[in-house]
């Protein structure tokens, strides 16, 4: 096991950057908000719009589900804790406080990363379909996909009779340090990790079969360009993230070299869903607007060439 030395800068580097990068990705996941509500209203004035912006509700999706990650990693955060939720809440007991990095754990790894993971899958797998399917079949797929993993995480993490069983790096999801042991540290449990990989493993079978059809189908470089971006991006980062979980739960937390794979553990999922947030959603609707626009010169009779309503292929 390596241990590194605790230093200084490092230690403030590592507690700092999670929070530029929540604050990063809460700014992106508020301009991708006003991208779909500004293309919502366009959609009023622009019939070449309608069918692109049918899934705008799963956009939606997709965005509350990225925030509410952001937010949910917070709590894991000790620099966080310590300096600004103790002082609204310095009542809490250290019971209490470990509940809170259950409650992390559970959401993050049971419900939140993988219900982003099944809604850009849904977002592509759509993008060759003739027919959109409505907005309630993501939110079917998203209960059927991630509520048992979810109910698994809930029963491995809370059900303290399995620590009679098994070794405490398999379900311990925090540990008090600290020389007054008023704080608790919150870690990731082997059990949860192996949890969460059964489902990345089948997840990304499925991802790379569409990722295959939808490059079958996709003449347009640029949107072939999209896709490899996404696929590559999305099986590299959750590989990484996966690795480095389970690497995570034979460190104990208040060893630095914990602090540092942690920040690479949310540094691959960060990056997975900015990316997401990108191709599925900034990147087309910028394009769309453009379609628009055009559509707007034409019907002004300053164009002559014909403006073809956006398919679904072009939301990618």
């Amino acid at each position: 096991m390596l241990d590194l030395p605790s230093l200084p800068f490092l230690d403030f580097a590592v507690d700092l950057s999670p929070l530029v990068l929540v604050a990063v990705l809460l700014f992106l996941s508020l301009l991708s908000f006003g991208f779909i509500f500004h293309l919502c209203f366009k959609t009023r004035k622009s019939q070449y719009l309608e069918s692109f912006n049918s899934l705008w509700t799963v956009r939606l999706l997709l965005v509350s589900f990225i925030i509410l990650w952001a937010l949910n990693e917070l709590l894991r955060l000790p620099f966080f804790r310590k300096k600004y939720y103790h002082t609204f809440f310095s009542t809490l007991t250290l019971t209490q406080q470990a509940n809170l990095c259950r409650v992390h754990v559970v959401l993050s790894l049971g419900f939140l990363e993988p219900g982003c993971l099944v809604i850009l899958l849904f977002l592509l797998n759509v993008s060759i379909k003739k027919k959109t399917p409505r907005g309630s079949w993501a939110l079917a797929l998203l209960m059927a996909t991630c509520l048992p993993v979810f109910l698994l995480q809930f029963l491995f993490v809370f059900y303290q009779r399995f620590e009679l069983h098994l070794p405490k790096f398999f379900i311990e999801s925090s540990k008090v340090s600290g020389a007054d042991g008023e704080m608790v540290l919150c870690s990731y449990p082997l059990m949860s990790t192996i949890l969460f990989g059964a489902f990345v493993s089948i997840y990304c079978f499925y991802f790379m079969f569409c990722c295959w059809t939808v490059l079958s189908l996709v003449i347009n470089k640029m949107l072939r360009s999209r896709i490899y971006c996404l696929s590559v991006t999305v099986l590299s980062t959750i590989a990484l993230q996966i690795f480095f979980l389970g690497v995570s739960a034979f460190w104990p937390p208040e060893n630095p070299a914990f602090s540092v794979l942690e920040l690479v553990i949310f540094l691959s999922f960060f990056t997975c869903t900015a990316v997401g947030e990108g191709i599925f959603i900034i990147i087309p609707i910028t394009d769309s607007l453009s379609v628009s626009r055009e559509s707007f010169r034409l019907n002004s009779g300053e164009q002559t060439r014909p403006v073809q309503p956006l398919s679904n292929e072009e939301s990618v």
